[in-house]
């Protein structure tokens, strides 16, 4: 198995220009008036006979008959609004292959669940698979077996992956949450960037492009990255009827009871209450069964097993309340979900959209309530401010990467603690540089691999010839025996035996094949190649720093667009619809509609920074500690944000870490660099 705020009147012209800007009338279907081919009878028949739907929902049959006609096609759709059918049934009545890019492993394996028993031949590619499942999908690929594939987008950097694809025919390629395409898509993946590039390399002859939230500026960068013509942007529109949308401006003291009087008036039924911090889904959860409910947190920080069995118990509920970060919602099919509380604040108008598509997927209604606290504002800038690495950070990482050889392989893990930035900030340089043809992505490999024998040694050597036996041996030999494991470096094992690297791995995967080793490998590196050095490397630092502050400061105009909406005038489902480029008249049912007054967020009772917090930032500084050796290393660790360099050191187990949450990060940072 291998396993700061704005104003509030800043904040209502942001969102009120955002509005005028993208308020174009939102077609029914299409993006254009052009009409859509006809869609073949075929098409219908598979509907029926292979899906077992008797007609196609909004949008499908454009989406459907355009890819059939050979065109590109950009698909946005609500969410739970039926994208996954518009590649589905097109890959049945193309002759090649399918390929789905997917940023979810549950969301694949659902799927792939679903095409099984429908006889559909399709599989998925991901960290899961055990190897052996691995090697059967890669020959079922290459025999032409497998109509459609799904894989997540960093199996993009793979290059025995694209060679694969390089030998099959692709005729569509299927990219999910698209709206990661654009470097100003909500859900930022680095890999994402890479999908149009090589579209262009496999020529694939069609993409679809699917998302169910994405700006008109996004959406237009989107069809752009795959010349999608507009009169090929299939939009049914966002609004959905059925949902109550309201927002109670509030005080962070005010918001439990206020969760608890709504919930206890209205009746149970399956409930997701969004919040921000891990910390506060444990602890609403808990307040809310001391309650009478029953609640569950959700987090990243929880182990596999226990995130499972939770969203296993909500789908199999009738009255469960997940409380959840955002980790939580994304391929959660359930049609019946009555209420989404935001207890915090979303941290964008994006992402609320996401979130509150989640409830009443029945059609039947569903409350979407959002308590908007201006404390929320801070913490969530925060999470922004301290992603941002500084000029010296980058340089250092631009240095040691072209300093490393014309073809080298790193350690994302290795890089990000060396610089002490998170990795996806390691990941989106190494991006930016692999899109400015500086860097080329090779294949990320293992080197540290762990097996534990099904047979003995005897037994497995006896089946080779004397050569191939000797050496079996001698992988043996070089690995260090544990109680049940031998673990093998396989850099070291090569030098040792004076063997290629690819044998000793190979080897360790034929005898896993075989059943005679079970194999689990570890210590993923990435490859590249150096394409060119550029001749300025100090102007090259300056542009990436420069694309990294541009994205601190997207996000937190985006923080500033939800307390806009908050703040606001006006229906909220007009607002919200008019901020993704829809136009519609008020929409009666929600609680502007229903008579609310606007009202700016009560001030943040946030306390100012006093002589005392200046002292144990003092004692902070002498504890010494290399982690804590910069002002920004000290600003993030006081205001709860977490570091490389921090967590390895255990220093969020200390009382000081993040005891100024509280406190815009710009503020602590002064006080560390004045300090220090």
């Amino acid at each position: 198995m291998y396993t700061y705020r704005q104003p509030a009147s800043t904040c209502l012209q942001t969102l009120d220009s955002e509005v005028a800007m993208n308020a174009t009338p939102a077609p029914a279907v299409s993006g254009g008036d052009a009409p859509a081919p006809e869609l073949p009878e075929r098409a219908g028949e598979l509907l029926g006979s292979v899906f077992g739907f008797g007609e196609f929902r909004s949008g499908q049959s454009a989406v459907i008959s355009r890819l059939l006609d050979g065109r590109s096609t950009l698909a946005i759709f609500p969410t739970g609004g039926g994208k996954s059918l518009c590649y589905q049934l097109p890959a049945l009545a193309f002759d090649g292959l399918t390929v789905v890019i997917s940023p979810l492993i549950a969301l694949m394996k659902d799927q792939i669940d679903f095409l099984t028993a429908k006889s559909i031949p399709a599989a998925r590619l991901d960290s899961s698979l055990a190897r052996d499942e691995a090697v059967a999908v890669y020959d079922d690929i290459r025999s032409g077996r497998t109509k459609l594939l799904y894989v997540s987008p960093e199996r993009l950097g793979n290059e025995r992956f694209l060679s694969l694809l390089s030998e099959r025919r692709v005729d569509l390629l299927a990219v999910d949450e698209a709206h990661c395409i654009s470097e100003w898509g909500h859900n930022f993946r680095p890999d994402y960037l890479k999908i149009a590039a090589l579209a262009r390399r496999l020529q694939v002859p069609r993409v679809l492009a699917l998302t169910a939230t994405a700006t008109p500026s996004v959406a237009a960068d989107v069809a752009r990255a795959f010349d999608i013509a507009p009169t090929d942007v299939v939009h049914t529109g966002f609004y959905r009827p059925n949902l109550e949308l309201c927002i109670t401006p509030c005080t962070a003291h005010q918001r439990r009871d206020l969760l608890l009087n709504e919930l206890q008036r209205r009746p149970r039924g399956p409930t997701i209450i969004y919040v921000t911090l891990q910390r506060t889904a444990e602890d609403l959860a808990d307040y809310l069964g001391s309650h009478g409910f029953t609640a569950r947190p959700y987090h990243a920080g929880m182990k596999p097993d226990e995130r499972a069995a939770t969203q296993d118990a909500f789908m199999a509920s009738n009255q469960l309340i997940v409380v959840a970060t955002i980790a939580f919602g994304m391929g959660i099919d359930k049609s019946n979900i009555r209420a989404v509380y935001h207890f915090n604040l979303p941290k964008s108008l994006e992402n609320y959209m996401q979130e509150i598509g989640r409830a009443g997927r029945d059609d039947r209604p569903a409350l979407c309530q959002m308590f908007a606290c201006a404390d929320d504002v801070t913490t969530l800038e925060n999470f922004s401010y301290g992603d941002t690495p500084t000029p010296e950070t980058v340089r250092g990482l631009v240095d040691e990467l072209l300093d490393a050889g014309p073809q080298f392989d790193v350690s994302i893990y290795d890089l990000a603690h060396r610089h002490d930035v998170r990795d996806l900030v390691v990941r989106t340089l190494l991006t930016y540089l692999e899109l400015d043809d500086v860097l080329q992505s090779t294949r990320p490999f293992y080197t540290q691999f762990k097996f534990q024998p099904l047979r003995s040694s005897a037994e497995i050597v006896a089946r080779f010839d004397p050569p191939r036996a000797a050496f079996l041996r001698g992988v043996f030999r070089v690995a260090k025996r544990g109680r049940t494991w031998f673990s093998l470096d396989a850099d070291e094992a090569a030098r040792q035996l004076g063997e290629p690297r690819n044998r000793i791995v190979s080897a360790l995967d034929y005898l896993a094949q075989r059943g005679d080793l079970v194999v689990d490998a570890s210590g993923v590196r990435h490859g590249y190649r150096r394409l060119r050095d550029p001749d300025d490397r100090s102007a090259l630092v300056d542009t990436l720093a420069k694309r990294f502050t541009e994205r601190e400061a997207h996000d937190v105009a985006r923080v500033g667009s939800v307390v806009a909406l908050a703040e606001g005038n006006g229906c909220l489902t007009r607002r919200l619809l008019g901020y993704l480029g829809e136009q519609r008249d008020d929409c009666g049912h929600c609680s502007r509609c229903a008579g609310q007054r606007r009202q700016p967020l009560p001030p943040s009772a946030r306390p100012e920074l006093t002589g005392s917090d200046e002292k144990r930032i003092r004692r902070v500084i002498a504890i010494g500690h290399d982690a804590l050796a910069t002002p920004r290393q000290l600003a993030r660790f006081l205001c709860g944000l977490s570091s490389p360099q921090a967590t390895r050191a255990r220093l969020r187990d200390r009382a000081e870490y993040g005891m100024l949450s509280h406190a815009p990060f710009a503020e602590v940072l002064s006080v560390a660099e004045r300090l220090m």
